[in-house]
């Protein structure tokens, strides 16, 4: 994802989003609806079946009074009040935060809106499902979204397992997306005079091999997936889209290097994972370095190009940025913290590349990128419309959205929904090793100055892929949207359960053997179950990660932030708070991934048009899913899926494939 920031001032409001429900009433499935401004300190909520979505009373509106701090006998508000809204990371907008603190301060003098370009965008581009380029456009005073342009992207699929992209193809795309957007802002009478920066997030473990001669790619990219218009600044971000709705198949469910894995994992002491403990990653094909090891091993050109010392290597991030900085004509290669930390060759304690770990995998150490904090600048933009603007922001995507939900904080935690989901919790200046099948990763840097924070991370590897599947394969949908309407006619699976394991199981489990199963199933089960079944099994994965997570940082999560596209679904926001037992929190503005992007350019020195200083961060209006069923209920659901998932497991043996010309 490329974000852009400009500088200017554009005003953005915000109505409050509210979440009406019957405290004690656990049987009464009520969902959040708008809160729309009545006069005087009322607010009303439109009470609706979270599954069936129909009114749950003729009447259709519950009073609330301010003056029992956001709830009342029959409406709860879903938008925190104030101190809540401290433990996320947030100020209340709109008519909520007018209703529990009065009238808001008169707007403070500030930096300039961002633009981002998603899956690419911010625009940044930014690289969730890998099929897709979005650019988007943020004001940098208000995260205000104000334009965006998106281009799909061609994946490949040259053998049973194995998923690639061009990378020709990106770049061009990241170049249209920045076109189209700053004609966008034009329309919207914005001179691109004042974008002041461009920011890149993109998937983090795909891996590219180029010419830095030719600046020619020597092969596809392989395996991983990802997740505009005018503004006061514009944050431009290539991506792949992360349509997660739609479930985009994603080059990080690549399964050519498990027999690389199989063969690395054997030099490896018992009792001593010297690659575990300096990387914090678990020896897997998700990550880089065995996908490189892989190309070098299989791929006639690449082997070439590394001996006569032409071959550069890097994640999308590294491709964009020294291409967009001029390539082969003094091209700046480029990485930040957080990808390089997803490649196994980087100590994260050190925050340098690892020579031990470079002489296990075989790497060449001058192929590999520089690395560079997540904010500042790497390089001026040498073509295009932007020509001069700086590069000066770089996540990856995941580090993105949780910069993008502002969990700067100590244990705050976010969860993507893309074509995987991604939940990451907040460790701060100490690396916490995970007992429970987790990663240790870079969270952000954000200044060349700056400290770094690091994260646990839980990854599961098919969440709106599922629905993609459903739709491409099975053809019980004919769009992502029609996944909701499936669901809530039966609102329930009966008792069917879906295990989506098409290419293994991730966290916790890190079990490549896995297969998916649909279990459960009887003479009454029909479609409508088992869409139902496919949202739940997005949301039973995310508990068992969650469960993982507050047994090593001892401390239960009070409630789930949550982006990504897949959270427009409001039964599977649903669903996901009966699943957890926890409140799900969901902002106004879903994919932070751009926003995240746009907040590191914007904030890098030498640009300085966007404050993270906490009195300085933009107001999110937030909405609210309490827990409806109760706490038996849910356990009970819960343990029948991780039975399923158990008979998942041990289908499927490796092959060493062909080497490639």
């Amino acid at each position: 994802m490329i974000t852009i920031i400009t500088r200017g001032q554009i005003q953005g409001g915000g109505r409050g989003v509210g979440n009406a429900g019957r405290p004690g009433r656990s049987t009464q499935r009520l969902t959040s609806c708008c809160a729309q401004p009545t006069g005087g300190n009322k607010q009303f909520y439109t009470l609706r079946d979270p599954y069936r979505g129909e009114p749950l009373d003729t009447s259709g509106r519950a009073l609330f009074s301010p003056a029992r701090s956001g709830v009342c006998q029959r409406a709860v508000l879903v938008s925190a009040p104030s101190q809540a809204a401290g433990r996320l990371g947030c100020r209340l907008a709109g008519p909520p935060r007018d209703l529990l603190r009065g009238p808001p301060p008169p707007p403070r003098p500030g930096p300039a809106p961002v633009t981002s370009l998603r899956p690419p965008l911010v625009r940044a581009f930014d690289s969730f499902a890998f099929a897709d380029w979005l650019a988007q456009v943020f004001n940098s005073k208000t995260a205000e979204l104000l334009s965006h342009h998106q281009v799909e992207i061609k994946q490949e699929f040259p053998r049973e397992g194995w998923v690639e992209q061009d990378p020709k193809e990106i770049l061009h795309s990241v170049y249209e997306c920045i076109e189209k957007t700053c004609e966008k802002l034009g329309q919207l009478n914005i001179d691109i005079s004042n974008i002041k920066a461009i920011g890149v997030s993109n998937q983090r473990e795909t891996t590219v091999v180029w010419d830095k001669i030719t600046g020619e790619p020597l092969y596809n990219a392989v395996a991983a997936p990802v997740s505009p218009g005018p503004s006061v600044p514009v944050a431009v971000v290539p991506s792949g889209s992360s349509v997660p709705a739609a479930g985009t198949s994603s080059v990080w469910l690549d399964l050519r290097t498990q027999s690389t894995v199989e063969s690395l994992s054997k030099r490896i002491p018992g009792n001593n994972n010297f690659v575990k403990s300096k990387t914090g990653l678990p020896l897997s094909t998700y990550f880089s370095a065995v996908k490189l090891r892989w190309l070098l091993d299989n791929v006639r050109k690449v082997q070439k190009a590394v001996e006569e010392k032409r071959a550069l290597f890097g994640t999308i991030d590294s491709w964009l940025i020294w291409s967009l900085t001029g390539g082969v004509n003094g091209g700046v290669h480029c990485t930040d913290v957080t990808n390089a930390s997803r490649t196994m060759l980087f100590n994260i304690h050190s925050l340098e590349w690892d020579k031990q770990l470079c002489e296990f995998f075989g790497i060449p150490m001058e192929i590999l990128p520089n690395v560079r904090s997540s904010s500042e600048i790497y390089g001026l933009m040498k073509a295009g419309a932007l020509e001069g603007v700086p590069i000066s922001g770089c996540l990856g995507d995941q580090s993105a959205a949780l910069v993008g939900q502002m969990c700067f904080q100590i244990g705050q935690a976010k969860n993507t929904y893309g074509t995987g989901c991604f939940l990451l919790c907040n460790t701060g200046h100490k690396c916490v090793f995970s007992d429970h099948g987790l990663l240790t990763t870079v969270a952000y840097k954000l200044g060349r100055d700056k400290p770094v924070y690091y994260a646990l991370e839980g990854s599961v590897a098919i969440a709106g892929a599922v629905i993609r599947w459903l739709r491409d394969n099975l053809g019980i949908i004919k769009t992502s949207e029609e996944i909701e309407k499936l669901a809530k006619e039966v609102g329930t699976s009966y008792g069917c359960y879906f295990v989506p394991a098409f290419s293994g199981l991730y966290a916790p489990y890190w079990e490549p053997s896995a297969r998916g199963i649909i279990c459960g199933l009887t003479q009454f089960t029909n479609k409508c179950h088992i869409a139902f079944a496919a949202l739940e099994a997005v949301c039973f994965q995310t508990r068992e990660i969650l469960d993982a997570m507050n047994r090593d940082c001892g401390i239960p999560l009070s409630h789930l932030q949550v982006d990504g596209g897949m959270t427009s679904n409001k039964i599977l926001m649903q669903l996901q708070a009966d699943i957890l037992y926890i409140p799900v929190v969901k902002p106004s503005m879903p994919e932070t991934t751009a926003l995240g992007a746009a907040m590191a350019a914007g904030a890098a020195e030498g640009v300085g048009v966007w404050s993270l200083e906490p009195e300085d961060l933009s107001a999110v209006t937030m909405e609210r899913f309490e827990p409806q069923i109760n706490a038996e209920e849910s356990e009970i659901r819960y343990s029948t899926w991780k039975k399923a998932v158990m008979k998942s497991m041990g289908w499927v043996t490796t092959q060493s494939p062909e080497s490639i010309p």
